[in-house]
């Protein structure tokens, strides 16, 4: 399995930069988890839009989606070229909630909706996909995504507040995306559904992760900076996200 960030950034791409999504690729699976602003930019550079098998997306933000829109155009436009079937519209697995979102994700021929929640288990090719749902936002949902092949799983952590229950969801993950929102110096003192740097390593370190990348991070932030205060994760590598990064597991 082969993750590599297209984008990072939070809440809105700095310069040159994109906010979330990641290309997670295996033996039998190219999928894309979330679609923020810039990835579809970054994506082309080692992926043809057209053969993607999927897209997941953690909730309906403006940073996890602001490129799907565009996503759409992309593929049908693709389809009438005739490099993707006319009958394979990519499958975008999201939660049914808010429904107006979640219904634009069918889009013609070019995109189909199909909701999941924590009960969803799927399987995309080689990948094993299960979800939990996670501390974040004004009650509208958020998912976490778990992604299995080959031995090896990836933990996706989306958006998520220190109320979230991981256990038996990231333990002893081979890598989790973990967001790290804040640093100290700005850390609400009231949880918000959001995570801090410092927050992201020690959760890292309860669940027994065998490497952590930490991510959705502010544009400004001194990448020295934020791994002076992931120093809780000792388990293993600890990775500072940034646009290009690859990780083989």
């Amino acid at each position: 399995m082969r993750v590599t960030v297209l984008g990072y950034q939070s809440p809105y791409p700095g310069p040159g930069g994109a906010t979330p999504g990641y290309w997670v690729e295996t033996n039998e699976g190219k999928l894309l988890l979330d679609c923020g602003s810039g990835v579809l930019s970054r994506l082309g550079v080692y992926l043809p839009l057209y053969d993607l098998d999927a897209l997941l997306l953690s909730h309906y933000h403006h940073d996890h989606v602001a490129d799907v829109g565009v996503l759409q155009y992309g593929l049908m436009v693709h389809q009438l070229f005739g490099q993707r079937p006319a009958d394979k519209p990519l499958p975008v697995y999201a939660p049914a909630f808010p429904e107006q979102q979640a219904k634009s994700l069918t889009y013609r021929e070019a995109t189909r909706f199909f909701p999941v929640d924590e009960r969803s288990k799927l399987s995309i090719g080689d990948v094993h996909v299960s979800f939990l749902r996670t501390d974040h936002g004004d009650g509208d949902p958020c998912y976490a995504v778990r992604l299995e092949a080959n031995g090896k799983t990836l933990v996706y952590g989306a958006d998520s507040g220190p109320g979230t229950q991981w256990r038996g969801f990231v333990d002893q993950a081979d890598l989790f995306i973990c967001e790290g929102t804040y640093l100290d110096q700005n850390r609400p003192a009231k949880p918000n559904g959001h995570l801090s740097v410092r927050q992201a390593a020690e959760l890292a370190q309860a669940h027994d992760c065998r490497s952590l990348l930490i991510t959705h991070l502010f544009h400004g932030y001194e990448e020295s900076n934020v791994l002076s205060q992931a120093e809780a994760f000792v388990a293993g590598p600890v990775h500072v996200a940034r646009i290009g990064w690859q990780i083989e597991l």
